[in-house]
């Protein structure tokens, strides 16, 4: 194999049968449950790293996501914490840690991105009058998530605007010696956002610990809201937002 070969082709690992095709990647009827809720305040400022800031109430939004038709990486599920932050005072959402089942996307939202996905077990149905979010760790239960079905509509507008604000990731790639090679804050976009429906109902959120699930570790003290939406979006690339390793 030529060198120039491996340039022309090269885009991700393993080289022979690359773990994902190469993108855009679209995704129709994107079902979310979002469970925003308070936290620990100190807590919460402990788990965001610098130069993102938390300002105003401590929030954590908890995330279950239906993925049942996504271009390149299939039929799967997702579950994890989202952090309301602010970048150079924009407000955008820091992605602290997600689940998922499912490898394509796993190795290509750490690879390109820095998505912080972990293989686990997460699960989103209507359960009769119910939305019922699910995650587990192996074997074991580390969050239950339960909102009522479809009680109030929301607005359309609104969740849109909320999708298109920016996101925010911590991309760490090691090289062989084992430091770091790539230390990064990526930000990225959400595109060509459609909502298909959305809706609010009373919701209640339960986090289990667990010593490699410490999604505990930011623990639910009150319940803010609940939200129900469908949507179709394209997850767009990311630009460096700010480099650990070069910048102050």
């Amino acid at each position: 194999m030529k060198a120039s070969d491996i340039r022309k082709n090269a885009f991700c690992m393993p080289f022979a049968n690359p773990a994902y095709p190469r993108g855009p990647y679209r995704f129709y009827n994107r079902e979310f449950m979002t469970i925003t809720y308070r936290t620990d305040p100190d807590k919460l400022r402990a788990a965001v790293p610098e130069p993102l800031q938390v300002e105003g109430e401590p929030l954590v939004k908890y995330e279950f996501i239906r993925m049942p038709d996504s271009t390149g990486f299939g039929d799967y599920t997702e579950s994890g914490q989202v952090i309301p932050v602010t970048f150079n005072g924009k407000k955008g959402s820091y992605t602290h840690r997600m689940f998922l089942n499912d490898h394509p996307p796993i190795a290509a939202g750490r690879e390109i991105w820095g998505f912080p996905k972990v293989l686990a077990n997460p699960t989103l149905h209507a359960r009769i009058d119910t939305l019922v979010g699910t995650l587990d760790y192996g074997p074991v239960r580390v969050a239950t998530g339960t909102m009522g079905y479809k009680h109030r509509p929301l607005d359309l507008a609104t969740i849109k605007a909320a999708l298109e604000t920016p996101n925010y990731l911590l991309k760490i790639i090691p090289h062989v010696d084992g430091t770091a090679r790539i230390c990064e804050l990526v930000e990225f976009y959400l595109q060509d956002v459609q909502v298909k429906g959305a809706w609010t109902a009373p919701g209640a959120l339960s986090l289990f610990p667990h010593a490699l699930a410490p999604i505990a570790d930011l623990p639910v003290l009150e319940i803010v809201s609940a939200t129900h939406f469908i949507a179709d979006l394209t997850l767009g690339l990311g630009t460096v937002a700010h480099d650990y390793l070069t910048d102050k």
